[in-house]
């Protein structure tokens, strides 16, 4: 197997490009000033640092080491995840159903599902307080000291005698 071609000969890029390349290189090594590889270029000397920066930034980023084999992207990641949670779900399924035939062979009831509650606390509703209250206030005491429903005492009321107050005055 031939091995691949590698060197200045085998660079590519545009006229420009090669251009800017070899004066930066040219400026770097010291063969040429900043202010004469600027000239040589048309540009301004502050447009040549940018353009000397970037050449640098560029080098550097393609002398990074990289890792072997497939990189992991985002979405790699994700189908990764989604992977395992299949797999993590299927292992409950199977777990939960061992459990449930350890149950029955020791003779344990079935476990019921709770119900879920709205807010999500899992307490149990309270009654209301008001029928409570109201209740408690319809009792009115009797003459001998007993409570009685307040409301059959409504319902037989004949104008306030029974409140010890006199009739027609």
């Amino acid at each position: 197997m031939a091995a691949k071609k590698s060197g200045p000969t085998t660079l590519r890029g545009s006229a420009r490009a090669r251009a800017v390349t070899v004066v930066v290189l040219e400026a770097l090594s010291g063969e040429v000033g900043t202010t004469e590889a600027a000239e040589r270029l048309g540009v301004s000397l502050s447009r040549y640092y940018q353009l000397e920066a970037k050449a640098l930034g560029g080098m550097l980023k393609a002398l990074e080491p990289r890792t072997k084999g497939p990189q992991m992207t985002p979405q790699r990641e994700i189908q990764a995840l989604q992977a395992e949670k299949r797999v993590l779900e299927k292992e409950l399924r199977r777990h939960q159903t061992l459990l449930r035939a350890a149950h029955r062979s020791v003779g344990l009831p079935a476990r019921r599902k709770k119900a879920a509650s709205s807010k999500g606390r899992g307490r149990a509703k309270r009654g209301s307080r008001g029928k409570t209250v109201l209740e408690t206030l319809r009792k009115v005491p009797d003459a001998d000291g007993g409570a009685r429903d307040g409301k059959a005492k409504r319902d037989g009321d004949a104008g306030g005698k029974d409140r010890g107050e006199p009739s027609g005055a």
